[in-house]
């Protein structure tokens, strides 16, 4: 089938476009989330109990200068779109008759009308295009799966340039990951399947129970290697500590008299003290790295047993599962509809007429990797999780949707089968009015969830959930009261963070204490009015206190 039509009616061909245009279950095998989070550590562990979240706290993200790369001839190809739709069968046709009925139509209702049908049209075809994200895609599919992209001409010439420009590959090592590049990961198992709430019937298809022990024993090993990866930093930290005071303790002075070295100064005779506390915290993490990697040969065994007891039961657990993609795609549908909200606008494709900005403003990897590191520097402890008294930082997973939508949404804390280490999974949208507040949303869903995970069934009462619930409660406010603490959340990090009183006082002082600001901040705001300097006077008040 030739897909010729829809380029005919499209909007605009007056620059010759294709010719060469300027281019869930219960699981009693994962641990409980109080053990992950037991943040008590025994007196002789450390000498600075707060050095784990010190040194987790300077691995935060860090902003990058380079937004953008030379453009990339994506569009100086004539038969890009046919090459999208090309070997997708009956569906790529109904998505080529409904696209064209919706391009041709000039009643308002009419176009409303194909408009809505072409949705669910888009979506099977994603589909489809999901059961070959594991191979090599055409540049033209992945294009569409990436950023919404089919019919090159529904954009304007800047957009094309725009698109073309967006920086491919992954260059900066953090999980952020479009579409395609996510369900390759789902398809080879870097990446386990989103959680959904149906219940699936018993079929031949439903993951087996031998398969989730095979997931949970792999959570274990992975959860182990990031607790060697933590005290493994932490030793070399401490080494590198300990050779910069031996050579301190080695340049003693040269005498004038006899031009002999002479004694240790005062100085040099204080580091004594310093090199005894370092080789008595090597020692402790040495014992401990010696005690975890006995529990990472237990795991592998244990995980190595089971692979073969499913070899045996016949089931090809490392296998590349495309289908698997294909079901994920389904969810990243559901993560679409949530960005977008009831109201908003659910096309699916990226067309001039829905959004106007520019390559600022698009939900890119390199953009939301910024925001991230402006929202990290004043909520410091947002991706810092506490596993076996070991406080490390684990960033989730960003799935940019190419949709329309306003929010983004943390569709999970951390996986069912491994709290411990699991990064969890959030979504943002591409083409946002405002990238920044999508982004923090997203955080403050995250930051919402994990607390109450944290309270467990205790979550009305207790921690940032309980105070804020029971403010929340009575001021009888109607609606979710996580949405009201995400937009909350949205004024901490954009107002109340520059000295603008935004929130009410209640709430301030909430996430003043469960959510605070670094120091440099807070030492900032308490000169900008009586509110921040009481707050402050109070963390003064908490610090001298037994029990802070």
């Amino acid at each position: 089938m030739v897909y010729t039509s829809v380029m005919s009616s499209s909007f605009d061909t007056s620059d010759n476009l294709f010719v060469s245009p300027e281019a869930s279950e219960q699981d009693t095998e994962a641990p409980r989330f109080a053990d992950l989070f037991d943040e008590d550590l025994p007196d002789d562990f450390q000498d600075d109990p707060d050095a784990d979240e010190k040194s987790a706290i300077q691995e935060r993200v860090q902003k990058i200068e380079t937004l953008s790369e030379d453009p990339k001839p994506y569009f100086r190809n004539a038969n890009f779109y046919q090459e999208a739709l090309t070997g997708e069968g009956e569906v790529a046709k109904r998505l080529h008759s409904t696209l064209a009925q919706f391009l041709k139509a000039d009643n308002p209702e009419d176009r409303s009308l194909y408009r809505n049908r072409l949705i669910p049209v888009y979506w099977d075809l994603a589909r489809s295009l999901a059961l070959k994200a594991y191979g090599t895609m055409p540049e033209p599919k992945m294009l569409l799966l990436r950023f919404g992209v089919l019919l090159p001409t529904m954009l304007d010439k800047d957009q094309r340039l725009m698109i073309a420009q967006i920086i491919q590959d992954n260059r900066w090592g953090e999980p952020i990951h479009y579409v395609d590049e996510w369900l390759k990961g789902i398809a080879s198992g870097s990446f386990t399947l989103s959680a959904t709430d149906e219940t699936k019937a018993a079929t031949g298809q439903q993951v087996s129970r031998l398969a989730r022990q095979v997931e949970t024993a792999r959570g274990k090993v992975e959860a182990q290697l990031m607790l060697i990866k933590t005290r493994n930093e932490e030793m070399e930290s401490i080494e590198t500590s300990l050779r910069r005071l031996v050579g301190d303790l080695t340049e003693r002075e040269v005498r004038y008299e006899t031009q002999q070295k002479g004694p240790y100064t005062d100085a040099q005779r204080s580091i004594f003290a310093d090199i005894s506390a370092d080789l008595r915290r090597l020692s402790h993490q040495g014992r401990e790295m010696g005690r975890a990697y006995l529990e990472l040969e237990r795991y592998q065994d244990a995980l190595a047993d089971l692979k073969r007891q499913a070899e045996q039961a016949g089931e090809d657990i490392d296998a590349v599962d495309t289908k698997a993609s294909m079901e994920e795609m389904g969810t990243i549908r559901q993560m679409a509809k949530l960005c977008v909200g009831r109201q908003g606008n659910h096309f699916p494709l990226l067309s001039r007429q829905y959004f106007r900005g520019g390559l600022a403003s698009v939900g890119t990897r390199e953009n939301v990797h910024n925001i991230l590191a402006d929202v990290e520097h004043l909520d410091q402890g947002l991706f810092l999780r506490t596993f076996k008294q070991k406080t490390t930082r684990i960033v989730p997973n960003i799935i940019l949707v190419p949709c329309y939508g306003d929010l983004g949404i943390c569709w999970e804390p951390f996986e069912r089968y491994n709290r411990a280490t699991s990064r969890g999974r959030l979504a943002i949208p591409m083409y946002s009015k405002d990238l920044t507040t999508a982004v923090i949303a997203a955080l403050g869903d995250l930051r919402w969830q994990v607390a109450k995970e944290r309270a467990a069934h205790y979550w009305m009462e207790e921690g940032l959930t309980g105070w804020y619930y029971q403010w929340f409660s009575e001021q009888r406010m109607k609606g979710d009261v996580k949405d009201q603490f995400i937009q909350d959340y949205i004024l901490w990090i954009t107002k109340e963070s520059n000295g603008t009183q935004k929130m009410p006082r209640e709430v301030r002082d909430i996430f003043w204490r469960y959510i605070p600001f670094p120091q440099e901040v807070k030492e900032t705001l308490k000169n900008r009015g009586f509110v921040y300097q009481d707050l402050y006077k109070k963390d003064q008040n908490r610090a001298m206190s037994v029990g802070y």
